[in-house]
């Protein structure tokens, strides 16, 4: 599923245009956008798309839930990994168990976030922006 919204090219960086677009529902439970009714976003200018011009801009669900899963859901389940990992070498080797189990949490959490940085550095800033699909009218 992909979101749609339009909105009108302020600026041109190369294949970046900064676009202006009215906030959507979501826009008004997340907090992020500057503004009330309008947010001014990156976009890849696929389109050749010139300043003043109104686009449809896409921006596609799917990158949005793996970048929400990676960041919020992956650390917490590797952290539990982590403490079941403590939890058997607790176990098996006879080490005391909170310390173990604190021990493997804090590291499974700590690789994470080490991971979740590789993962923002190695993903391009372009293949994360909304995309510009159409342009609907002239200046």
């Amino acid at each position: 599923m992909k979101k749609e919204t339009e909105g009108v090219i302020i600026a041109l960086d190369g294949k970046i245009a900064k676009v202006r677009a009215s906030r959507h529902s979501d826009c008004e439970s997340c907090g992020l956008c500057p503004g009330d009714s309008a947010t001014v976003m990156d976009v890849m200018n696929q389109v050749q798309a010139k300043p003043g011009q109104r686009v449809i801009v896409e921006i596609p669900e799917e990158k949005m839930v793996k970048v929400a899963f990676i960041v919020y859901f992956l650390p917490l389940i590797t952290t539990f990994i982590g403490f079941l990992i403590g939890m058997w070498i607790a176990q098996k080797y006879g080490f005391p168990t909170l310390l173990s189990e604190i021990s493997a949490s804090v590291t499974a959490f700590v690789l994470t976030l080490l991971y979740i940085k590789y993962f923002d550095r190695s993903m391009s800033k372009t293949r994360m922006l909304p995309v510009i699909k159409a342009v609907i009218s002239e200046k």
